[in-house]
């Protein structure tokens, strides 16, 4: 495989963010594990937390805890409630949806939400 090729291939398996500057590339796709969480930094020093469901579906959202401050949510347990993906914070246990960031334990609390992109 020629160094061409093989940077075609890192850069089709990339998970990229939009970000207010615009896409930003986070991963590499193979890095992450369904039903388990990542932590990425973005350049901007926001930490956000990466998610791949069952079904292959990437999310991103942001990785701090609105109840305890503590940036843990990547390292939070995946499941679904009703069918809606969700994250359960590892300290105390409130569910976050991925797709929407709504705290399904708490209508007033939600946490920042990415768009994602994996080729």
């Amino acid at each position: 495989m020629t160094t061409q090729t093989m940077e075609t291939a890192r850069s089709t398996r990339a998970v990229r963010l939009a970000t207010g500057d615009g896409w930003v590339t986070v991963c590499d796709r193979s890095l992450l594990t369904p039903g388990r969480g990542v932590a990425a930094l973005l350049p901007d020093g926001r930490q956000v937390a990466l998610f791949v469901d069952r079904a292959g579906r990437t999310y991103a959202i942001d990785n701090r805890d609105p109840f305890t401050g503590a940036y843990v949510l990547s390292r939070g347990l995946v499941g679904s409630d009703g069918g809606r993906p969700f994250v359960a914070s590892p300290l105390l246990k409130q569910r976050f949806d991925l797709a929407t960031g709504a705290c399904l334990d708490d209508d007033e609390v939600h946490v920042p939400v990415f768009e994602v992109r994996a080729d």
